[in-house]
C-alpha cells in the first residue's frame, strides 16, 4: 500500500521510526554500576553483543513494515499494520526505560508480555499478505523471547527491587 508517496514514503517511515525508536532505547540504556552490579546467570551474552543484535533486528523490523505496509491489500490493513507497529515500539521503549532508568527490572519483566504479544501480532497480521515481512520479524521474536527468559533469571537473582532503586 503506497498511499505515503510512493515507495519511498514508507521507506521513509520505517527508517526513521526504527532509528528513534532505536536511539531512544539506546539513550536510556546506561551500562553503569548499577547493572554492572546486577547478578546474571553466565549464560548472559557479553554486553557489547546487545548494540550489534538490536540494530540487525531493527533493520529486520523496518524491512518488515515497509514489506508489509506495500502488500497491504487495503488502507485498513495498512492502517491495522501500522497501529501494530507504533504499539510495538511503546512497549519497546518502555521496556529500557523500566528496565535500565528506572532500574526495574521487575516491572520491564511485567512490560515483555505485551511486548512479546505484539510482535506475534505482527507475526501473524503480516503473514496474511506478506510472508516475507513475517519471517523478517520471527528473529525479533526469538530475541525478546530470550530476553524475557534473561530478565526473569535476572528478577530471580536479584529482587526484591523498590521504588528506591532508581534514585541510587
Amino acid at each position: 500500500m503506497s498511499w505515503l508517496g510512493g515507495h519511498w514514503g514508507p521507506v521513509l517511515v520505517a527508517a526513521v521510526t526504527a532509528t528513534v525508536v532505536a536511539g531512544a532505547g539506546g539513550a536510556v540504556t546506561t551500562i553503569g554500576p548499577w547493572y554492572r552490579g546486577l547478578r546474571k546467570p553466565s549464560w548472559q551474552p557479553p554486553t557489547w553483543l546487545f548494540g550489534p543484535v538490536w540494530t540487525l533486528i531493527f533493520a529486520l523490523i523496518a524491512g518488515a513494515g515497509v514489506i508489509g505496509w506495500e502488500a497491504a491489500p487495503s488502507v485498513t490493513s495498512a492502517t491495522v499494520l501500522l497501529v501494530l507497529f507504533g504499539i510495538n515500539a511503546v512497549f519497546n521503549l518502555a521496556w529500557s526505560v523500566l528496565f535500565f532508568k528506572m532500574r526495574r527490572p521487575d516491572l520491564a519483566l511485567i512490560d515483555i508480555a505485551p511486548l512479546w504479544l505484539t510482535i506475534l501480532a505482527l507475526v501473524v497480521t503480516t503473514a496474511q499478505f506478506a510472508g516475507t515481512a513475517a519471517l523478517l520479524l520471527v528473529p525479533y521474536l526469538l530475541w525478546v523471547t530470550f530476553a524475557g527468559y534473561l530478565n526473569l533469571v535476572i528478577v530471580r537473582l536479584n529482587a526484591p527491587f523498590t521504588a528506591t532503586a532508581q534514585a541510587e
